[in-house]
């Protein structure tokens, strides 16, 4: 069995708000009986991109065990490499692969400098299928991104979603070891169908934005105070289950069994 973790849409912003619900989400995860084998984040990292919020973000992420870590429509590519991964800083999409196990997991940048919509570049495609080439054929594949490719009934994340998204679902569907596809933006855990295999939206850390019954434009307001929530994707012979949890920031209640 292989645990990963996901958080999403941090929204770091130099405010001890958002530091301290990542750092009891991080708590948490330390404290687990059975440890994740890796903790993955899905954009949005910060809220403006600035160096001193991604500052605080390695901080705030810090653990013994990997955390793997990609931009949203609120990163800076920049920023992003040269602090939170120490590497030179540069405009080209940031794409990682990080392995464990029998787990391929395969990061995709769809960000897209200075827009909220997202796009995977022809250069993503051609690392992307050049990483499935490499990949073994007994692993489980499981491919994380900011933006969702397939839409969520929400009034404000379905306009600013994965731009053309068929040609991503001609290789999810064309590719029996993917699994799933991870997503954040959406700041609401949701579960949907895309190219035939699970499209699951982590819930973010920082706020949720309720979908299209909830909130109609132009009332577009975010709920600032559920606690945090991440998503818990336990991959056990070549099978996905997800668990959304919600992280109390006064912890854990003593209870009686169920």
């Amino acid at each position: 069995m292989i645990l990963a973790a996901q958080l999403s849409d941090t929204h770091f912003d130099g405010k001890p708000r958002n530091i301290e619900r990542v750092e009891r989400v991080m708590a948490f995860l330390a404290d687990l009986p059975r440890r994740p084998d890796v903790i993955l984040v899905t954009g949005d990292v910060t809220d403006s991109g600035r160096p001193e919020q991604y500052a605080e973000a390695r901080l705030a992420l810090a653990a013994d065990l990997p955390v793997c870590v990609l931009p949203g429509n609120h990163d800076d590519r920049g920023a992003f490499r040269s602090v939170l991964l120490g590497e030179p800083a540069s405009t080209a999409p940031i794409n990682s692969v990080h392995r464990t196990g029998t787990l391929t997991l395969i990061l995709l940048d769809s960000s897209v400098p200075g827009e909220p919509g997202g796009l995977l570049t022809d250069d993503t495609y051609a690392w992307l299928d050049a990483t499935l080439a490499e990949t073994p054929a007994d692993h489980s594949v499981l491919l994380a991104l900011h933006h969702p490719p397939s839409l969520l009934h929400s009034p404000i994340v379905d306009g600013i979603a994965l731009a053309d998204p068929d040609r991503l679902a001609g290789i999810v569907a064309g590719d029996d070891r993917i699994l799933a596809v991870l997503t954040g933006h959406a700041h609401s855990p949701a579960v949907t169908l895309f190219a035939g295999k699970p499209q699951l939206t982590g819930p973010s850390t920082a706020s949720v934005l309720g979908p299209a019954w909830e909130l109609a434009a132009p009332h577009r307001v975010m709920d600032y105070a559920p606690d945090p929530a991440l998503a818990l994707h336990v991959i056990d012979g070549g099978r996905l289950t997800t668990h959304f949890r919600s992280v109390a920031m006064g912890g854990w209640l003593a209870q009686s069994p169920v």
